[in-house]
């Protein structure tokens, strides 16, 4: 879960039943939550390939894109 915090305000159970609500309940909300979502837009092989080329001509030539590597 996510930070989130469940509490039984009921007297009338004892802690061990209690402690087996408790976990029913943590149990049912790992299985019914959502998919976490993903990380966010994934980058295309196109612009991967354009920046690690753009990467790896800079190591190669220092002046690349006007500017002395240091």
């Amino acid at each position: 879960m996510s930070g989130e915090r469940i509490q039984v305000t009921s007297n009338g159970a004892s802690e061990s039943e209690t402690a087996a609500i408790i976990a029913a309940v943590e149990q049912f909300l790992a299985d019914t939550s959502p998919p976490p979502a993903d990380a966010g837009p994934k980058t295309s092989p196109w612009a991967r390939a354009a920046l690690r080329e753009g990467i790896d001509a800079r190591q190669l030539h220092g002046d690349a894109w006007g500017h002395a590597p240091r």
